[in-house]
């Protein structure tokens, strides 16, 4: 079924609160087979509703309005319908009821406005009318619209529990079959991964999306076919392909994240990782914990921002600070071996640079960051130049730190 989402309030569109629940509904909605016509948002104006209303009635299968239905003065929706549907408010004399006799336990006005919430356009069906949280359905010429709260919490119950089970028996087998899975890559340019995916020449059904997620280049691979059999089995094969053509740089799907990957890879080769960082501040570290179960290949490390910490908690030998500089390939790789030795650890990563947006030179200009990774057996140490905010600089060296984590972990792996 094609579909419209409305949501209404003066708040969206001034832009004091973030309208999330459009998106989570479209998102529900696509992945129940639906498809979505068209999203707005529109302010606290009658007028306004109704004609988002009536254009939505002539061009879908099926409305979600959101917001509006509260107590207050500015809660306008059911007013608004009950003007451009000509269908006059009335009580629902359950949920009045109920209204009442809260009332009456906290001994309010008999004209609260809270009353406001029973009265509802003629033809509206209640959710449940025993229930605080309001909502309803509503037939226009033979189209569903289902009025959901503003409040998120509210509105994702309610769509989830009873509108989505109510679509689909509104029109049974209408709903097409969707695969589909979200490539999650570092490393290559967007335009590299157009032009890889491009001369794979899919068939015309799989549709392709790039999605530049800063620092990460996600890639959605869709089907959405009638046949289940045919689009599971197309939807395969596209991937299959997909994954082949991108290579090391895809990191994980759907939900996953970098520091993910790395978890489990630290986890599935039963090596332990210490960590030293300097302009990162700590925030690779951070990364890594994020991640529960990590207590089971990581054991901590050091924030080691000044020279001197860098000798006393790490072990870097001062010599080489005052030869080489804090920002330095040897100095990279003394903070990783220094880390892993002290924490008697398999791995050591060391990370050095200049964030900015001060204290580049020439030699070294803002954005240089030095990254070693140390084993046992030896170090390796790599330069970067990233540009852009000191925020942009520290996340683009701690997502670094963890891809180059990543792809040295998966060449042991393999190599074994």
């Amino acid at each position: 079924m094609i579909g419209e989402i409305i949501a209404i309030g003066d708040e969206l569109t001034s832009g004091r609160t973030l309208n999330t629940t459009s998106g989570y509904a479209a998102r529900r909605l696509f992945d129940a087979g639906h498809t979505i016509h068209a999203m707005s948002t529109i302010g606290d104006s009658p007028s306004l509703i109704g004609e988002a209303l009536l254009q939505a009635i002539g061009r879908v299968d099926f409305i979600i309005v959101t917001g509006g239905l509260g107590a207050t003065d500015d809660d306008l929706t059911n007013e608004a319908v009950s003007q451009a549907l000509n269908r006059p408010t009335m009580p629902n004399l359950e949920i009045l009821a109920r209204i009442r006799r809260h009332l009456q336990r906290r001994q309010a006005a008999p004209d609260d406005p809270l009353e406001k919430l029973a009265w509802l356009p003629s033809g509206a069906e209640a959710f449940d009318p025993s229930s605080p949280i309001a909502g309803y359905q509503l037939v226009h010429d033979q189209t569903p619209i289902f009025f959901l709260p503003g409040v998120p919490e509210e509105m994702t119950d309610l769509l989830d529990r009873i509108v989505l089970p109510k679509l689909t028996a509104w029109q049974s087998g209408s709903g097409l079959q969707t695969c589909q899975r979200i490539y999650k890559s570092f490393g290559l340019a967007e335009s590299e991964i157009n032009r890889r995916i491009r001369a794979l020449q899919l068939p015309a059904s799989i549709k392709i999306g790039y999605y530049p997620v800063f620092p990460d280049v996600h890639v959605s691979v869709l089907i959405r076919e009638w046949d289940t059999g045919a689009a599971t089995k197309l939807f395969a094969d596209a991937c299959r392909r997909v994954e082949t053509a991108l290579g090391n740089a895809v990191y994980g799907r759907d939900s996953d994240e970098l520091e993910h990957a790395v978890g489990r890879l630290l986890k599935n080769s039963g090596h332990w990782l210490a960590a030293a960082e300097s302009c990162t501040g700590g925030l690779l570290a951070h990364r890594i914990t994020r991640v529960p179960g990590s207590s089971c290949y990581f054991l901590g490390g050091a924030v080691a921002y000044a020279n001197r910490l860098k000798a006393d908690l790490v072990g870097v030998a001062p010599g080489l600070i005052e030869r080489w500089g804090a920002v330095s390939t040897q100095v990279a790789e003394a903070m990783a071996v220094g880390i892993r030795e002290r924490c008697q650890a398999d791995i050591g990563i060391g990370i050095t640079g200049i964030a900015g947006p001060e204290g580049g030179t020439p030699a070294k200009p803002v954005g240089t960051v030095f990254i070693g990774i140390a084993e046992p057996d030896g170090c390796r140490v790599t330069q970067h130049l990233f540009s852009g905010s000191r925020h942009r600089i520290q996340t683009l060296a701690a997502h670094n730190g963890l891809n180059l984590l990543r792809l040295h972990l998966q060449a042991n792996t393999s190599g074994r």
